[in-house]
Protein backbone atom coordinates (compact mmCIF):
# COMPACT_ATOMS: atom_id res chain seq x y z
CA UNK A 1 0.00 0.00 0.00
CA UNK A 2 1.47 3.23 -1.31
CA UNK A 3 1.02 6.40 0.28
CA UNK A 4 -2.46 8.53 -1.21
CA UNK A 5 -3.79 4.80 -3.07
CA UNK A 6 -6.58 4.33 -0.70
CA UNK A 7 -9.30 7.21 -1.66
CA UNK A 8 -12.08 8.43 0.07
CA UNK A 9 -14.28 10.77 -2.20
CA UNK A 10 -16.92 12.65 -1.09
CA UNK A 11 -19.53 13.91 -3.11
CA UNK A 12 -22.37 16.07 -3.13
CA UNK A 13 -24.52 18.35 -5.99
CA UNK A 14 -22.24 21.29 -4.38
CA UNK A 15 -18.51 20.41 -3.72
CA UNK A 16 -16.52 17.19 -3.52
CA UNK A 17 -13.65 16.04 -0.71
CA UNK A 18 -10.66 13.52 -1.16
CA UNK A 19 -9.16 12.22 1.68
CA UNK A 20 -6.39 9.97 1.22
CA UNK A 21 -4.63 7.19 3.46
CA UNK A 22 -1.19 8.13 4.39
CA UNK A 23 1.21 5.18 4.75
CA UNK A 24 3.57 6.93 7.63
CA UNK A 25 0.96 8.08 9.79
CA UNK A 26 -1.22 5.02 8.95
CA UNK A 27 -4.36 7.46 9.00
CA UNK A 28 -6.07 9.08 6.48
CA UNK A 29 -5.48 13.19 5.33
CA UNK A 30 -7.82 15.39 3.51
CA UNK A 31 -6.21 17.19 0.32
CA UNK A 32 -6.24 20.56 1.20
CA UNK A 33 -7.96 23.21 -1.86
CA UNK A 34 -6.68 26.21 0.16
CA UNK A 35 -5.23 26.89 3.88
CA UNK A 36 -7.86 24.81 6.12
CA UNK A 37 -10.20 24.72 3.32
CA UNK A 38 -10.84 20.83 1.99
CA UNK A 39 -14.63 21.40 -0.58
CA UNK A 40 -13.51 21.06 -4.01
CA UNK A 41 -16.52 23.10 -5.98
CA UNK A 42 -18.46 20.73 -8.41
CA UNK A 43 -18.18 22.59 -11.21
CA UNK A 44 -16.30 21.72 -14.49
CA UNK A 45 -15.34 24.03 -17.12
CA UNK A 46 -13.34 24.53 -20.46
CA UNK A 47 -12.04 28.02 -22.10
CA UNK A 48 -11.01 27.69 -25.34
CA UNK A 49 -8.68 24.14 -25.61
CA UNK A 50 -8.10 24.21 -21.83
CA UNK A 51 -10.32 22.20 -18.63
CA UNK A 52 -10.64 23.65 -15.28
CA UNK A 53 -12.37 21.84 -12.76
CA UNK A 54 -13.56 22.99 -9.04
CA UNK A 55 -12.44 26.79 -8.30
CA UNK A 56 -11.11 27.66 -11.14
CA UNK A 57 -14.17 26.39 -12.86
CA UNK A 58 -16.39 28.58 -10.50
CA UNK A 59 -13.93 31.26 -11.67
CA UNK A 60 -14.45 31.17 -15.22
CA UNK A 61 -19.02 30.66 -14.18
CA UNK A 62 -17.87 33.91 -12.25
CA UNK A 63 -16.51 35.96 -15.18
CA UNK A 64 -18.58 34.14 -17.88
CA UNK A 65 -15.76 33.40 -19.75
CA UNK A 66 -15.89 30.20 -21.62
CA UNK A 67 -18.34 27.94 -20.15
CA UNK A 68 -19.03 26.13 -16.64
CA UNK A 69 -20.94 23.12 -15.63
CA UNK A 70 -22.89 23.19 -12.20
CA UNK A 71 -25.26 20.27 -11.35
CA UNK A 72 -23.35 17.64 -12.31
CA UNK A 73 -25.01 15.10 -10.25
CA UNK A 74 -27.93 15.70 -10.71
CA UNK A 75 -27.85 15.80 -14.48
CA UNK A 76 -25.77 13.06 -14.78
CA UNK A 77 -28.68 10.65 -13.11
CA UNK A 78 -30.79 12.31 -15.74
CA UNK A 79 -28.60 11.87 -18.67
CA UNK A 80 -28.46 15.43 -19.91
CA UNK A 81 -26.40 16.59 -22.44
CA UNK A 82 -24.79 20.04 -22.60
CA UNK A 83 -24.06 22.14 -25.43
CA UNK A 84 -21.49 24.80 -25.62
CA UNK A 85 -20.56 26.29 -29.29
CA UNK A 86 -20.86 23.43 -31.91
CA UNK A 87 -20.05 20.88 -28.85
CA UNK A 88 -22.46 18.64 -27.60
CA UNK A 89 -21.00 16.89 -24.19
CA UNK A 90 -22.46 14.21 -22.10
CA UNK A 91 -23.42 15.00 -18.75
CA UNK A 92 -22.00 11.73 -17.05
CA UNK A 93 -18.72 11.95 -19.30
CA UNK A 94 -18.99 15.84 -17.36
CA UNK A 95 -18.72 14.30 -14.51
CA UNK A 96 -16.05 11.56 -14.90
CA UNK A 97 -13.96 14.39 -16.07
CA UNK A 98 -14.18 16.14 -12.77
CA UNK A 99 -13.40 13.01 -11.04
CA UNK A 100 -10.92 12.26 -12.91
CA UNK A 101 -8.85 15.78 -12.87
CA UNK A 102 -9.63 16.32 -9.49
CA UNK A 103 -7.64 12.61 -8.51
CA UNK A 104 -4.63 13.98 -10.87
CA UNK A 105 -2.53 13.89 -8.08
CA UNK A 106 -2.93 10.12 -7.08
CA UNK A 107 -1.47 8.21 -10.57
CA UNK A 108 -2.11 5.29 -8.72
CA UNK A 109 -5.54 4.09 -7.12
CA UNK A 110 -5.83 0.69 -5.15
CA UNK A 111 -9.40 1.48 -3.73
CA UNK A 112 -11.97 3.69 -3.75
CA UNK A 113 -14.69 4.93 -1.53
CA UNK A 114 -17.26 7.30 -2.66
CA UNK A 115 -19.70 8.78 -0.22
CA UNK A 116 -22.70 10.67 -0.65
CA UNK A 117 -26.21 12.33 1.18
CA UNK A 118 -28.05 9.66 0.30
CA UNK A 119 -27.39 6.36 -1.95
CA UNK A 120 -29.55 4.94 -4.74
CA UNK A 121 -29.23 2.19 -6.80
CA UNK A 122 -28.39 4.23 -9.98
CA UNK A 123 -26.39 6.67 -7.74
CA UNK A 124 -24.14 3.44 -6.92
CA UNK A 125 -23.76 2.09 -10.65
CA UNK A 126 -23.10 6.18 -11.87
CA UNK A 127 -20.08 6.37 -9.19
CA UNK A 128 -18.99 2.64 -10.07
CA UNK A 129 -19.15 3.12 -13.69
CA UNK A 130 -16.92 6.23 -13.67
CA UNK A 131 -14.28 4.81 -11.65
CA UNK A 132 -14.06 1.53 -13.67
CA UNK A 133 -13.32 3.70 -16.48
CA UNK A 134 -10.13 5.07 -14.37
CA UNK A 135 -8.80 1.22 -14.62
CA UNK A 136 -10.03 1.12 -10.78
CA UNK A 137 -10.15 -2.64 -9.47
CA UNK A 138 -14.10 -2.73 -9.92
CA UNK A 139 -13.53 -5.42 -6.87
CA UNK A 140 -12.35 -2.20 -4.94
CA UNK A 141 -14.53 0.62 -5.90
CA UNK A 142 -17.64 0.35 -2.89
CA UNK A 143 -20.31 3.72 -2.76
CA UNK A 144 -21.73 4.57 0.93
CA UNK A 145 -24.05 7.16 2.28
CA UNK A 146 -22.94 9.69 4.71
CA UNK A 147 -24.32 7.65 7.66
CA UNK A 148 -22.20 4.49 6.62
CA UNK A 149 -19.34 7.51 6.58
CA UNK A 150 -20.05 8.21 10.28
CA UNK A 151 -20.12 4.69 11.16
CA UNK A 152 -16.82 4.32 10.19
CA UNK A 153 -14.81 6.93 10.88
CA UNK A 154 -15.91 6.08 15.12
CA UNK A 155 -14.93 2.64 14.17
CA UNK A 156 -10.89 3.68 14.18
CA UNK A 157 -11.75 6.12 16.95
CA UNK A 158 -11.06 5.54 20.49
CA UNK A 159 -13.88 3.04 21.86
CA UNK A 160 -14.93 5.02 24.43
CA UNK A 161 -16.68 7.37 21.91
CA UNK A 162 -19.18 5.28 20.99
CA UNK A 163 -19.05 3.09 24.16
CA UNK A 164 -22.81 4.35 24.35
CA UNK A 165 -25.00 6.38 21.41
CA UNK A 166 -22.74 8.66 19.31
CA UNK A 167 -24.30 11.94 18.20
CA UNK A 168 -23.89 13.35 14.52
CA UNK A 169 -25.34 16.99 14.43
CA UNK A 170 -25.19 18.50 10.53
CA UNK A 171 -26.11 21.98 9.89
CA UNK A 172 -26.35 23.87 6.38
CA UNK A 173 -27.74 27.58 6.20
CA UNK A 174 -30.96 26.97 7.36
CA UNK A 175 -31.71 23.42 8.89
CA UNK A 176 -30.20 21.15 11.43
CA UNK A 177 -30.07 17.30 11.71
CA UNK A 178 -29.31 15.25 14.27
CA UNK A 179 -28.19 11.02 13.43
CA UNK A 180 -27.62 9.13 16.45
CA UNK A 181 -24.88 5.68 16.08
CA UNK A 182 -26.49 3.25 18.11
CA UNK A 183 -25.39 -0.73 18.71
CA UNK A 184 -28.42 -3.45 17.81
CA UNK A 185 -29.75 -5.84 20.42
CA UNK A 186 -26.34 -7.92 21.67
CA UNK A 187 -26.06 -12.09 20.50
CA UNK A 188 -27.02 -10.79 16.97
CA UNK A 189 -25.29 -13.50 14.70
CA UNK A 190 -24.30 -15.81 17.50
CA UNK A 191 -22.64 -12.49 19.42
CA UNK A 192 -19.73 -12.49 17.16
CA UNK A 193 -19.94 -9.74 15.65
CA UNK A 194 -21.24 -6.25 16.92
CA UNK A 195 -24.07 -4.81 14.98
CA UNK A 196 -24.79 -0.98 14.56
CA UNK A 197 -27.04 1.66 12.78
CA UNK A 198 -27.43 5.00 12.46
CA UNK A 199 -31.33 6.65 13.26
CA UNK A 200 -32.30 10.10 12.41
CA UNK A 201 -33.44 10.82 16.04
CA UNK A 202 -34.43 15.02 15.22
CA UNK A 203 -34.02 17.64 12.79
CA UNK A 204 -35.46 21.31 12.62
CA UNK A 205 -35.51 24.60 10.42
CA UNK A 206 -34.44 27.10 11.52
CA UNK A 207 -34.27 30.84 10.01
CA UNK A 208 -32.24 32.25 12.21
CA UNK A 209 -29.05 30.56 10.31
CA UNK A 210 -29.82 32.47 7.32
CA UNK A 211 -29.22 35.32 8.95
CA UNK A 212 -26.25 34.02 11.00
CA UNK A 213 -23.96 32.61 8.08
CA UNK A 214 -21.51 34.19 6.98
CA UNK A 215 -21.57 37.18 8.64
CA UNK A 216 -22.71 36.94 12.39
CA UNK A 217 -25.83 38.73 13.32
CA UNK A 218 -25.41 39.24 17.23
CA UNK A 219 -29.45 39.05 17.70
CA UNK A 220 -30.05 36.55 15.28
CA UNK A 221 -27.34 34.28 16.71
CA UNK A 222 -28.57 34.49 20.12
CA UNK A 223 -31.91 33.43 18.97
CA UNK A 224 -30.58 30.70 17.17
CA UNK A 225 -28.50 29.53 19.80
CA UNK A 226 -31.27 29.30 22.07
CA UNK A 227 -33.25 27.57 19.75
CA UNK A 228 -30.22 25.04 18.83
CA UNK A 229 -29.86 24.61 22.87
CA UNK A 230 -33.54 23.30 23.05
CA UNK A 231 -33.40 21.10 20.19
CA UNK A 232 -30.05 19.72 21.51
CA UNK A 233 -31.56 18.72 24.75
CA UNK A 234 -34.46 17.15 23.05
CA UNK A 235 -32.27 15.11 21.19
CA UNK A 236 -30.32 14.06 24.43
CA UNK A 237 -33.63 13.48 26.42
CA UNK A 238 -33.23 10.04 28.30
CA UNK A 239 -29.95 9.09 26.50
CA UNK A 240 -26.52 7.96 27.20
CA UNK A 241 -24.38 10.02 24.94
CA UNK A 242 -20.83 9.32 24.60
CA UNK A 243 -19.63 12.01 22.24
CA UNK A 244 -21.19 14.60 19.57
CA UNK A 245 -19.90 15.54 16.28
CA UNK A 246 -20.48 18.66 14.20
CA UNK A 247 -20.42 18.67 10.46
CA UNK A 248 -21.90 21.37 7.92
CA UNK A 249 -21.19 25.07 7.04
CA UNK A 250 -23.40 26.29 9.55
CA UNK A 251 -21.22 25.80 12.38
CA UNK A 252 -18.34 27.60 10.57
CA UNK A 253 -19.38 30.62 12.62
CA UNK A 254 -19.36 30.39 16.81
CA UNK A 255 -23.02 31.45 17.01
CA UNK A 256 -23.82 28.67 19.58
CA UNK A 257 -21.98 28.97 22.92
CA UNK A 258 -24.65 28.29 24.94
CA UNK A 259 -25.47 24.70 23.12
CA UNK A 260 -21.71 24.13 23.18
CA UNK A 261 -21.73 24.22 26.99
CA UNK A 262 -24.93 21.82 27.05
CA UNK A 263 -23.08 19.84 24.24
CA UNK A 264 -20.14 18.97 26.01
CA UNK A 265 -21.67 18.51 29.26
CA UNK A 266 -20.13 15.30 30.14
CA UNK A 267 -19.14 14.00 26.81
CA UNK A 268 -16.42 14.82 24.17
CA UNK A 269 -17.64 17.04 21.27
CA UNK A 270 -15.79 17.49 18.17
CA UNK A 271 -16.11 19.83 14.90
CA UNK A 272 -14.70 19.82 11.69
CA UNK A 273 -15.76 19.23 7.72
CA UNK A 274 -14.03 15.97 6.49
CA UNK A 275 -15.70 13.39 8.80
CA UNK A 276 -17.37 11.84 5.68
CA UNK A 277 -14.23 11.48 3.48
CA UNK A 278 -12.20 10.30 6.14
CA UNK A 279 -14.87 7.77 7.13
CA UNK A 280 -15.00 6.55 3.36
CA UNK A 281 -10.87 6.04 3.69
CA UNK A 282 -11.48 3.96 6.92
CA UNK A 283 -14.31 2.09 4.95
CA UNK A 284 -11.77 1.34 1.61
CA UNK A 285 -9.12 0.27 4.24
CA UNK A 286 -11.02 -2.02 6.50
CA UNK A 287 -12.70 -3.62 2.46
CA UNK A 288 -9.82 -4.19 1.43
CA UNK A 289 -7.64 -5.71 4.47
CA UNK A 290 -9.88 -7.18 6.98
CA UNK A 291 -11.58 -10.87 5.94
CA UNK A 292 -14.10 -10.45 8.34
CA UNK A 293 -15.75 -6.68 9.21
CA UNK A 294 -16.47 -6.22 12.76
CA UNK A 295 -18.30 -4.17 13.64
CA UNK A 296 -20.57 -3.72 10.71
CA UNK A 297 -23.29 -1.27 9.93
CA UNK A 298 -26.88 -2.07 9.12
CA UNK A 299 -29.81 0.07 7.67
CA UNK A 300 -33.05 -0.52 6.20
CA UNK A 301 -31.74 -1.13 2.87
CA UNK A 302 -28.69 -3.68 3.96
CA UNK A 303 -28.50 -7.21 3.62
CA UNK A 304 -29.44 -9.11 6.66
CA UNK A 305 -28.57 -12.28 5.45
CA UNK A 306 -25.08 -13.59 5.37
CA UNK A 307 -23.87 -16.35 3.36
CA UNK A 308 -20.34 -18.17 3.88
CA UNK A 309 -18.10 -20.96 2.97
CA UNK A 310 -15.49 -22.69 4.75
CA UNK A 311 -11.90 -21.56 3.62
CA UNK A 312 -8.36 -21.39 4.64
CA UNK A 313 -7.43 -17.78 4.43
CA UNK A 314 -3.74 -17.03 4.94
CA UNK A 315 -3.31 -19.66 7.20
CA UNK A 316 -6.52 -19.53 9.04
CA UNK A 317 -9.65 -21.88 9.03
CA UNK A 318 -12.92 -20.09 8.87
CA UNK A 319 -16.14 -19.62 7.04
CA UNK A 320 -15.84 -17.11 4.89
CA UNK A 321 -18.42 -14.37 3.49
CA UNK A 322 -18.82 -14.59 0.03
CA UNK A 323 -21.96 -12.71 0.70
CA UNK A 324 -21.70 -9.89 3.64
CA UNK A 325 -24.65 -8.62 6.26
CA UNK A 326 -24.21 -5.34 6.11
CA UNK A 327 -23.69 -4.94 2.70
CA UNK A 328 -25.80 -3.32 -0.53
CA UNK A 329 -27.29 -6.40 -3.03
CA UNK A 330 -26.64 -5.15 -5.73
CA UNK A 331 -22.80 -4.58 -4.45
CA UNK A 332 -22.42 -7.85 -3.79
CA UNK A 333 -21.86 -9.40 -7.18
CA UNK A 334 -18.15 -11.13 -6.70
CA UNK A 335 -15.55 -13.47 -7.83
CA UNK A 336 -12.99 -16.10 -5.93
CA UNK A 337 -10.77 -18.31 -7.19
CA UNK A 338 -9.98 -21.35 -4.81
CA UNK A 339 -7.97 -24.33 -4.52
CA UNK A 340 -9.80 -27.75 -3.74
CA UNK A 341 -9.23 -30.50 -0.99
CA UNK A 342 -10.83 -33.48 -1.30
CA UNK A 343 -14.46 -32.94 -0.62
CA UNK A 344 -17.45 -33.72 -3.16
CA UNK A 345 -19.55 -31.17 -2.73
CA UNK A 346 -19.40 -27.23 -1.27
CA UNK A 347 -21.53 -26.82 1.74
CA UNK A 348 -22.49 -22.99 2.10
CA UNK A 349 -23.51 -21.73 5.38
CA UNK A 350 -27.12 -19.20 5.22
CA UNK A 351 -27.53 -17.26 8.09
CA UNK A 352 -30.19 -14.82 8.63
CA UNK A 353 -30.14 -12.16 11.48
CA UNK A 354 -33.81 -10.84 11.04
CA UNK A 355 -35.08 -14.57 11.79
CA UNK A 356 -32.19 -15.62 13.58
CA UNK A 357 -31.95 -19.47 11.78
CA UNK A 358 -28.74 -20.76 10.05
CA UNK A 359 -29.19 -23.29 7.11
CA UNK A 360 -27.26 -25.12 4.87
CA UNK A 361 -26.91 -25.38 1.15
CA UNK A 362 -25.23 -27.57 -0.99
CA UNK A 363 -23.74 -27.58 -4.01
CA UNK A 364 -22.54 -30.97 -5.35
CA UNK A 365 -19.59 -30.98 -7.67
CA UNK A 366 -20.27 -34.72 -8.99
CA UNK A 367 -20.03 -33.92 -11.75
CA UNK A 368 -16.62 -32.26 -12.08
CA UNK A 369 -13.74 -33.67 -12.99
CA UNK A 370 -11.23 -36.14 -10.38
CA UNK A 371 -7.78 -34.02 -9.59
CA UNK A 372 -5.34 -34.85 -6.60
CA UNK A 373 -5.86 -32.29 -4.11
CA UNK A 374 -4.55 -28.57 -4.14
CA UNK A 375 -5.03 -29.51 -8.08
CA UNK A 376 -8.28 -28.63 -8.71
CA UNK A 377 -9.10 -24.89 -8.77
CA UNK A 378 -12.61 -23.27 -9.24
CA UNK A 379 -14.35 -19.96 -9.57
CA UNK A 380 -17.19 -18.98 -7.13
CA UNK A 381 -19.15 -16.11 -8.43
CA UNK A 382 -22.02 -14.72 -7.09
CA UNK A 383 -24.93 -12.57 -9.06
CA UNK A 384 -27.74 -11.54 -7.43
CA UNK A 385 -30.84 -11.37 -9.38
CA UNK A 386 -32.71 -9.02 -6.92
CA UNK A 387 -32.64 -7.95 -3.56
CA UNK A 388 -33.83 -11.66 -2.50
CA UNK A 389 -32.47 -13.66 -4.95
CA UNK A 390 -28.53 -14.54 -5.15
CA UNK A 391 -27.51 -16.94 -8.04
CA UNK A 392 -24.03 -18.51 -6.88
CA UNK A 393 -22.11 -20.47 -9.88
CA UNK A 394 -18.92 -22.92 -9.69
CA UNK A 395 -17.00 -23.15 -12.50
CA UNK A 396 -13.68 -25.50 -13.35
CA UNK A 397 -10.71 -23.02 -14.24
CA UNK A 398 -8.15 -25.80 -14.70
CA UNK A 399 -5.07 -25.79 -12.49
CA UNK A 400 -2.23 -24.01 -15.07
CA UNK A 401 -0.57 -25.80 -17.95
CA UNK A 402 -1.45 -28.97 -15.89
CA UNK A 403 -5.16 -29.31 -16.30
CA UNK A 404 -7.07 -27.15 -18.64
CA UNK A 405 -10.28 -25.46 -17.98
CA UNK A 406 -13.42 -27.57 -18.81
CA UNK A 407 -16.71 -26.37 -19.33
CA UNK A 408 -17.86 -28.31 -16.25
CA UNK A 409 -20.20 -25.83 -13.97
CA UNK A 410 -23.02 -26.01 -11.59
CA UNK A 411 -25.68 -23.19 -10.07
CA UNK A 412 -27.27 -22.85 -7.03
CA UNK A 413 -30.03 -20.22 -6.26
CA UNK A 414 -30.34 -18.75 -3.05
CA UNK A 415 -33.73 -16.95 -1.61
CA UNK A 416 -32.16 -14.07 1.20
CA UNK A 417 -35.19 -13.49 3.80
CA UNK A 418 -34.50 -9.41 3.43
CA UNK A 419 -36.03 -7.22 5.30
CA UNK A 420 -39.24 -7.33 5.07
CA UNK A 421 -39.91 -4.15 7.21
CA UNK A 422 -38.62 -6.09 10.20
CA UNK A 423 -35.49 -4.39 10.37
CA UNK A 424 -37.12 -2.45 13.80
CA UNK A 425 -36.84 -5.81 15.38
CA UNK A 426 -33.18 -5.57 15.64
CA UNK A 427 -33.22 -3.16 18.17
Amino acid sequence: MGQGNIIGYEINEKTCQISFYNEQQLEPETLEVDADNYQIPLIIGKLRDTWAYGKEAKRLATIKEGFAVTRLLERSLNGEKIEFGEETYDAVWLLSKFVQMSLLSFPQIDGIVFTVPELTEELAQLLRGIAVRMNIDKQHIFIQDYKESFCNYLFYQPKELWQYDAALFCCDRNEIKAYMLRRLKPGLGGGRTTFVTVDEVASAHMKELAAVYPVLNEDKAKDADARFCKFIEGVFDKRIVSSVFLTGEGFENNWYPKSLRVLCNGRRAFIGNNLYSKGACYTAYRKMFMHIEDPVYLSESKLTDQITVNMRVGGQEMWYPIVSWGAQWYESNNQWEVLLEDVQDIELHVESLIQGTLRTEVISLDKFPRRGEYSMRLQIETLFLDEKTCKITVRDVGFGEFFLATDFQEEKIIHLGGNDGKFGSLS
